[in-house]
C-alpha cells in the first residue's frame, strides 16, 4: 500500500473525508476507488459513492477476495442509509464469510453490525439482537463499539426498555468521544433526544399526559392493566393478550379502559366500534356478541360486568391504564419511520411496516398533500423524506412489538 493510499485510509477512519478526498480524488486504480467512494458516502454523494465501489470491486479482480469483500460491506453500508432495505443480505454474509476466514475481523464485525441494524429497521428484533451478540474477534475500533451500543439502544428503545437504552447510550456517548468522530457523536445524541422525547399519550381515569419511556417501562413493570392502543394489545406484568388481528375487541377493549373506573354506555360502544348513529336492537345484539368474545380473550387479566346502562371492566390490577400514540393523525407510521431524517423509497417504507407498496404510495400522497413530507426525483428512483421532524419520540409508532421477549 503506498503512502497516499495509507494516509486516506487513515483519515477516513478518523472521520475526516475531505482530507481523504485530497489524496485519491484523481486516483483510478481500485483502491483509489474504493477510498474515493467512501470518501464520498461520507460527504452524502451516496449514489456515486455506489458506482465507485462497483467500479472498484471489478478493478480489484477475483483474485482479491478480501478487497472485493470490503467493497461489498462499503456499498451494503450505502444501501442502508440510502434505506434500499431490499439489498440482498446474502451477499453481505458471503462477504462477511470471507473476511472472517481471512482474519479481518474488524471488517467481518462491521458487516456483522450493518445487517443488525438493517434487521432493526425492519423491526426484527431477535434476529438483530441474535446478530448483535456473535462474538466480534479481536478488539474492535472505537467506532464500531459505538455502533454496536447504538443498534443494543435501538432494540431496548422498540421493547420500551428504558433503562437498558439509556446505558447503552451512555456507553455509545462515551466510546464516540473516544473516537471523536462528529457525526458519530451527533447520532449518539440525536438518539438520546429521542430516549428523552414523549413518546406516548397516557390516559388514567380522568388524567391524560404525555409520558416517556422511562414511565412506560415502571407503568408496564406495575400493578397496572395496559391497553396499549400503539401495539393493539392488553398486558399486565409479564401476561399479554394481543388483539392486532381482532380490532372490534381492541376498540372495545380501549373504549372501556379510557371510561375505567366507570363504565362506558352501550349507545357510546355502538357508536365507537360499529360507526353508526341510529342503532338498533341487531347492534346491541352485536354489542352482546363483541362483550362476550372480549370477555373470553381477557378472562386472565379482566372481567368485563354489564351496568345498568353499559359495560365496566373489572380488572384484577389496581390501576387500569390507556396508551396511545403521541400523534395519532392518519399515516404516523410512515411519519415515524421518516422522523430519521433519511430518504426513504416508498418499497423500503412497504418492507419496515409490512405493508403493500401501494398501500404506502397512498399515504405518502396524502402527506404531500397535507405538506408534511417532501418529495425527492421522480419515476422509480423517487424517494421521501419528511418535512420537519416530530417532537416526541416514534419508538412506539416503529415496527416491532414492545412486548416481545
Amino acid at each position: 500500500m503506498d503512502q497516499l493510499i495509507a494516509a486516506a485510509a487513515r483519515a477516513l477512519a478518523a472521520g475526516r473525508p475531505l482530507e481523504a478526498l485530497k489524496r485519491v480524488a484523481l486516483r483510478d486504480d481500485a483502491s483509489g476507488l474504493a477510498l474515493r467512494a467512501i470518501a464520498m458516502a461520507q460527504l452524502g454523494d451516496l449514489e456515486r459513492a455506489r458506482g465507485c465501489l462497483r467500479g472498484a470491486a471489478r478493478a480489484f479482480g477475483p483474485h482479491a477476495a478480501v478487497a472485493r469483500a470490503r467493497c461489498l460491506v462499503a456499498e451494503a453500508e450505502i444501501a442502508l442509509a440510502l434505506r434500499d432495505l431490499a439489498w440482498p443480505a446474502r451477499r453481505l454474509d458471503a462477504a462477511r464469510a470471507v473476511l472472517e476466514r481471512q482474519g479481518d475481523m474488524v471488517n467481518a464485525a462491521h458487516a456483522q453490525y450493518i445487517e443488525a441494524r438493517r434487521l432493526l429497521l425492519l423491526g426484527r428484533l431477535e434476529q438483530a439482537e441474535r446478530m448483535l451478540a456473535r462474538p466480534a474477534g479481536e478488539l474492535l475500533p472505537a467506532a464500531l463499539q459505538a455502533v454496536a451500543a447504538l443498534a443494543e439502544a435501538g432494540i431496548a428503545m422498540r421493547r420500551m426498555q428504558a433503562r437498558a437504552a439509556r446505558a447503552a447510550l451512555a456507553r455509545a456517548r462515551q466510546i464516540a468521544g473516544r473516537a471523536g468522530i462528529a457525526p458519530l457523536q451527533a447520532e449518539v445524541e440525536h438518539a438520546l433526544h429521542a430516549l428523552d422525547a414523549p413518546a406516548a399519550r397516557l390516559t388514567a381515569g380522568a388524567e391524560q399526559r404525555l409520558v416517556g419511556l422511562d414511565e412506560i417501562e415502571a407503568l408496564s413493570a406495575g400493578p397496572t392493566l395496559v391497553v396499549d392502543a400503539c401495539r393493539h394489545a392488553v398486558r399486565n406484568g409479564c401476561t399479554v393478550v394481543v388483539l392486532a388481528r381482532r380490532p372490534v375487541l381492541f376498540l372495545l377493549a380501549r373504549a372501556l379502559g379510557e371510561a375505567w373506573p366507570g363504565d362506558a354506555p352501550r349507545e357510546a360502544l355502538i357508536a365507537h366500534v360499529f360507526r353508526t348513529r341510529h342503532p338498533d336492537e341487531s347492534h346491541r345484539a352485536r354489542l352482546r356478541v363483541e362483550i362476550g368474545r372480549l370477555r373470553s380473550a381477557l378472562r386472565s387479566l379482566a372481567g368485563i360486568e354489564a351496568t345498568p346502562r353499559g359495560y365496566v371492566l373489572a380488572p384484577g390490577a389496581r390501576q387500569v391504564a390507556v396508551l396511545a400514540w403521541p400523534d395519532e393523525t392518519p399515516h404516523a407510521a410512515v411519519l415515524a419511520l421518516l422522523a430519521d431524517g433519511e430518504s426513504w423509497s416508498s418499497s423500503a417504507l412497504a418492507l419496515a411496516l409490512g405493508a403493500s407498496q401501494r398501500t404506502v404510495q397512498r399515504s405518502l400522497d396524502a402527506l404531500a398533500t397535507a405538506g408534511r413530507v417532501l418529495p425527492l426525483g421522480h419515476g422509480r428512483a423517487r424517494r421521501w423524506l419528511a418535512a420537519s421532524v416530530p417532537e416526541f419520540a416514534t419508538s412506539l409508532l416503529l415496527p416491532g412489538p414492545w412486548f416481545s421477549n
